[in-house]
């Protein structure tokens, strides 16, 4: 059974890439060991798949090579793939900083994305194990199939529970392209030792400016059972080392509103002070914390301005992440320094791709990681069909 393209990964930057090349004329192949395609598409945003962000640029992506997405990004863009969705007749709605999501089901991205294939005459097969891949005389086999062509579009190891495998980067390794070291990426933090209270208000959420190093995400924070959350958390932990602190800003002008409150109450008590805005679970642990145990009306300037500090710049010590099983997306991957960047080929394998989640590129929460797999989809799947 021949193809001009096998593509190894049924997700979304696979199905776009091989609806893209056949229906340019390409015959393809798309193999999964799945039972169904599309399976994180189906868990993302709550079940309606955040599918894209209007904010999409360069900025928002890591790498080691930082310019490596600007040239698939710009040839597939945001607004392409809204135009697609609105295509198929599938509402959508915006959320905030600019995440789009369906209004119905995230079953209707991976509908429109099948519905693309079968318009390209692209075979996609499911409950399929790989085994072993082979490279001679000019074609690639893989599970009985063969083709001078082949994508590697599965992934890397994040939520192991729905499938996910390292198997991208065994295949990188097999025929000789670098790796950067894979680890989880958007994923909450654990915590431990002194920071163990916070972990007593599981549950607990408040707006928050979180800073990793010189990073730093306006969004909500939240205290879980094991350690920290929400959005904020999980995107300074792409930036996020063993050994860096994380930094909560949950008061702004945090003099201000204190020195206001011992003006307005000076019998009250720091507790009452920061339930004016904050949580009542997190002022009873911040105030533990700060250690002022007087009255407002008789702290210092010195020991308020010690509170305000604390407030605005609240710092833990993360013990790790959660890891994989918890992690949205995996961070490096197989090393953009092997690939071109217009067309996603290998440079030193003539015919092998990478795309997507695979790759040494990591968008920020909010439908950034869609976009990137939409955008080097498409980038394979034009030279395919060229290369037919």
């Amino acid at each position: 059974m021949r193809y001009d393209a096998i593509v190894l990964g049924a997700g979304g930057a696979g199905l776009l890439a091989a609806a893209t090349a056949g229906q340019a004329g390409a015959r393809v192949l798309v193999l999964d060991h799945a039972d169904k395609a599309g399976k994180k598409i189906l868990i993302s945003g709550g079940g309606r798949c955040n599918f894209t962000n209007t904010g999409t640029e360069p900025e928002c992506f890591l790498s080691d090579n930082p310019h490596f997405a600007k040239s698939a990004l710009s040839r597939y863009t945001q607004w392409d793939f809204l135009a697609l969705v609105e295509r198929h007749g599938i509402d959508w709605h915006e959320k905030t900083l600019g995440q789009l999501f369906c209004d119905g089901s995230a079953r209707q991205i991976v509908a429109m994305l099948l519905d693309e294939c079968a318009r390209g005459g692209v075979d996609v097969r499911l409950s399929t194990q790989l085994g072993a891949v082979t490279h001679a005389d000019g074609q690639f086999r893989v599970a009985g199939a063969s083709a001078p062509q082949l994508v590697i579009a599965t992934g890397g190891p994040s939520i192991p529970k729905m499938g996910a495998t390292g198997v991208a980067y065994d295949i990188a390794r097999q025929f000789g392209l670098g790796l950067v070291a894979p680890r989880p990426a958007l994923v909450p933090f654990t915590l431990g030792g002194d920071d163990m209270p916070f972990r007593e208000i599981s549950g607990v959420s408040c707006p928050v400016t979180a800073r990793v190093r010189d990073r730093s995400f306006q969004e909500a924070a939240l205290f879980t059972h094991k350690g920290l959350s929400g959005p904020a958390i999980l995107q300074v932990s792409s930036y996020w080392s063993p050994g860096d602190t994380v930094s909560l800003n949950v008061l702004p002008d945090a003099a201000g509103k204190l020195r206001a409150a011992r003006k307005r109450m000076p019998r009250a008590h720091m507790k009452a002070a920061l339930t004016e805005h904050l949580p009542v679970r997190l002022a009873d642990v911040l105030s533990t914390r700060i250690g002022v145990t007087t009255e407002l009306g008789n702290v210092s300037d010195a020991d308020l301005d010690r509170a305000a500090d604390i407030l605005t710049d609240l710092t833990f010590r993360p013990s790790g992440t959660e890891g994989y099983a918890k992690a949205e997306v995996t961070a490096g991957g197989i090393d953009t320094a092997a690939l071109s960047s217009k067309t996603m080929e290998a440079r030193t394998v003539p015919g092998l791709y990478a795309i997507g989640e695979a790759v040494d590129v990591t968008g920020w929460l909010g439908g950034y990681n869609f976009q990137w797999a939409w955008s080097s989809g498409v980038a394979a799947g034009q030279v395919i069909a060229m290369r037919r």
